[in-house]
């Protein structure tokens, strides 16, 4: 008999990561669209809701048919959040619950507040037998048909692995209308092949073509589902990626081999559904499953040293062994963690090639057939926040965990779930002599002051009060705003009892930071003392530059440090003038101390040939600074030069000639 091959879809194309159904479906459950998700009109008005709360970005209304709607309707019902829709031959939609309504499962997805509870969740909707197999006399769950393929690959080769074009080609094509054996054969043979093949690439797309004459779709699909599929079965927890495939997760190993037991059933679907909406069991719902498996724990936490400890909680039922065990996982998840952060050093590389994709808005980079990254373009805020994190942590030395220094959450691959959320800052990398908050925005437009200046400068000011240590801020973006620039220029934040802070900002580009980050590891710099240094040197001159001043001086700043790190040297033979801020205090022998009044400018091109500026709180709204601190626009007068600083005394007010009186060392700025 001729094979025809079809695809099973546990996810969706439109909403490739499962890990943004929770944010959506809490929008959903405060909605007016409960129960209503059906017909054009609901379609197109719930679509425009999750726009508004920015769950979609439908930019300039390109999606005018509500089709975001429908995906995400799908994935809350196929799922088990909201009662599905039944056919009236197999049983009346009220017995079920009504239509798009919320389910008592979809409740106890909205309550988990942690990574592992909504793992769980997910792990239960999977476990259900709702897809039909081929003959439509059984129904099969696609988590446990791929679990009993991969134990059965693990028992003939040592290992659990199934590779990306494995699955492709034998995993989401199969089910268990097939031999397991068969499908592992072909899937033996297959990396047999592949192995001995001069190009993997061609041999791939020859193994596609080959495979597709028995799919009536585009071949295509094997490798674009694949990738999507196990995304979605990896959120069960049960699997964790490798490389571009998966393997099962070594404290969940009892748990597979449970689920894997019984890959389908003959029940009608709507027995499915119920088990689905209402919550479906799982093996460790059992107690002697759930003691098996935490006892499988600790033996392996034992085995690799890690320190524990639980003998503070009850373990007479399942769902308090559950609890301890979610305890200790949360404990070997925290270590692999550390351990994953000592690996960041060596992949600063990727690191920045992974900001070069932000830079861009998304998109991949292919290295190899088997190594490739990717930043998808609707989850570019979650991966700015989780690549900057990567790159604080491969700079290093800091005392604090790296858990402690993120605000987001990461799954099960060290992959980011979503952006931080409000309230905190989105980085804080505390090291022994002072605190860096890094935060972070791909917001490019005029909004990005009104949506960052205040919480960023909040976030910075609450850090300056909890660390007793200085503490800096980095704002990064892909672009910078003028307007923000301005308010992080001034930096001022008043806290309690109305006490005046001047707080340490900088504005830096992504594409700036970038460069300085990858010239640190080039040259052997990469330490928190080099971000510190160029903080502090993008500092100097925010009080005698406007904002546009200061923008372009900070890009001049970042550019010779890096000259500086690569030559060892003085990118420039010019000695730097120095920088005298407005009001500054100032010691000149014979004098004494005295206070920065006024500046003398002498314009060439101007009738006026010389004019003098008040300079003792900032400079008037008149003029413009240029980056290079001597060089002076006004809006009559034209370009103009600094030439001397008028200077206050006890006894007398007089001018000090710039740049003469200050590089040759008789002035001292206080």
């Amino acid at each position: 008999m001729e094979e025809k091959i079809d695809i099973w879809l546990v996810g969706n194309t439109g909403l490739r990561n499962p890990n943004r159904i929770q944010e959506g479906f809490k929008v959903f459950a405060n909605s007016p669209y409960v129960g209503k998700l059906r017909g054009k009109e609901n379609e197109i008005g719930f679509m425009n809701f999750l726009n508004d709360q920015g769950i979609i970005q439908n930019e300039a209304g390109k999606d005018t048919s509500g089709s975001h709607a429908r995906k995400w309707r799908l994935m809350f019902s196929k799922n088990g959040f909201i009662y599905p829709q039944v056919k009236k031959k197999d049983v009346e939609q009220e017995e079920l619950g009504n239509l798009d309504d919320i389910t008592p499962f979809g409740r106890t997805f909205l309550k988990a507040d942690t990574y592992p509870a909504v793992q769980e969740c997910y792990l239960r909707a999977l476990s259900v037998e709702q897809f039909a197999t081929p003959d439509g006399n059984s129904y099969f769950s696609p988590l446990r048909w791929i679990l009993a393929i991969m134990l059965e690959l693990e028992k003939r080769t040592g290992s659990s692995e199934i590779t990306r074009i494995e699955f492709a080609l034998w995993g989401h094509t199969t089910n268990p209308s097939y031999s397991i054996e068969e499908v592992v054969n072909n899937i033996l043979d297959l990396r047999i092949r592949r192995k001995q093949a001069p190009s993997k690439r061609n041999f791939d797309k020859k193994e596609v073509a080959e495979r597709g004459k028995h799919y009536d779709k585009k071949a295509d699909n094997f490798l674009d589902y694949s990738d999507m599929n196990m995304r979605y079965l990896r959120i069960s927890g049960v699997l964790q990626r490798k490389g571009r495939g998966m393997v099962i997760v070594p404290a969940k190993h009892i748990l597979a081999e449970r689920l894997a037991k019984s890959t389908s059933n003959e029940e009608p679907i709507t027995v499915q559904y119920k088990r689905l909406c209402e919550g479906a069991e799982l093996p460790t719902d059992n107690l002697d499953t759930a003691k098996a498996l935490l006892n499988d724990l600790i033996k392996q936490m034992k085995s690799r040293q890690i320190l524990f400890d639980i003998n503070d909680l009850p373990l007479n039922t399942a769902t308090e062994i559950n609890i301890a065990r979610r305890r200790l996982e949360n404990v070997l998840f925290q270590t692999d963690e550390i351990q994953y952060a000592k690996e960041q050093c060596n992949q600063w590389q990727e690191i920045a090639d992974y900001m070069e994709l932000l830079i861009k808005g998304g998109g991949k980079r292919t290295y190899d057939d088997d190594n490739v990254i990717e930043v998808p373009k609707d989850e570019t805020p979650a991966y700015l926040e989780w690549i900057l994190w990567r790159a604080s942590l491969a700079i290093d030395h800091m005392v604090n965990k790296p858990y402690e220094v993120r605000g987001f959450k990461l799954d099960s691959d060290f992959l980011p779930v979503s952006a931080a959320g409000g309230g905190k800052g989105d980085l804080y990398c505390e090291f022994n002599d002072f605190t860096i908050l890094t935060e972070v925005t791909m917001s490019t437009s005029s909004r990005q002051e009104a949506m960052e200046g205040e919480p960023v400068r909040r976030h910075v000011s609450d850090a300056v009060l909890k660390y007793d240590k200085p503490v800096y801020g980095m704002f990064i973006a892909v672009k910078i705003d003028t307007n923000t620039a301005e308010t992080f220029r001034h930096g001022i934040w008043y806290v309690q009892g109305d006490l005046k802070q001047r707080l340490d900002i900088v504005p830096l580009t992504l594409a700036q930071y970038r460069e300085y980050f990858m010239a640190m590891f080039r040259t052997g710099h990469a330490n928190p003392e080099k971000l510190r240094e160029l903080i502090l040197l993008c500092e100097t001159r925010r009080d005698i530059l406007n904002a546009p001043g200061w923008k372009s001086y900070i890009c001049i700043a970042v550019n010779e440090e890096i000259k500086r790190m690569e030559k060892g040297i003085l990118a420039s033979k010019d000695k730097e003038l120095p920088i005298v801020p407005p009001g500054a205090k100032i010691n000149y022998p014979g004098y004494g101390e005295g206070q920065v009044i006024a500046i003398d400018v002498c314009f060439p091109e101007s009738k006026a040939k010389s004019k003098r500026f008040p300079y003792l709180n900032g400079i008037s709204d008149e003029l413009s600074v240029y980056a290079d601190g001597k060089t002076i626009l006004h809006e009559r007068f034209g370009e103009g030069t600094i030439r001397a600083y008028v200077v206050a005394f006890q006894n007398e007010i007089i001018s000090l000639s710039y740049p003469k009186v200050f590089s040759d060392g008789c002035v001292k700025i206080l």
